[in-house]
């Protein structure tokens, strides 16, 4: 099983940026980023293919970019403007489609420990 270690989670304030890593242990055709906040349930924020094609949910559409280093089976999550409202815990997520992250949560392989990132206002 891949094992994932995330990194880059901290506070900013609204407005700013931040950078969040994951480094997998091996191959995954999928990887992506979800979030969970108190008192919501757990989302989907982004995917992206071994091919780099990368879906976003409308609400970080803009603002958050999705990339990755297959050399290095990394993938990262640049997250600029950020909002209180992005506060949340990150999960890096990797499987086998990338409607893990919306419709086809059975895809999903391996989840990560998460890393915090809070924005405030």
């Amino acid at each position: 099983q891949v094992e994932l270690t995330e990194s880059g989670g901290g506070s900013v304030q609204a407005g700013g940026s931040l950078r969040l890593s994951c480094k997998a242990s091996g191959y995954s055709y999928c990887m992506a980023w979800f979030r969970e906040s108190p008192g919501k349930e757990r989302e989907g924020v982004a995917t992206i293919d071994s091919d780099g094609r990368a879906t976003y949910a409308d609400s970080v559409k803009g603002r958050f970019t999705i990339s990755r280093d297959n050399t290095k089976n990394t993938v990262f999550l640049q997250m600029n403007s950020l909002k209180p409202e992005d506060t949340a815990l990150y999960y890096c997520v990797v499987g086998s489609a990338a409607g893990m992250a919306w419709e086809a949560p059975q895809a999903i392989d391996t989840w990560g420990q998460g890393t915090q990132v809070t924005v405030s206002s």
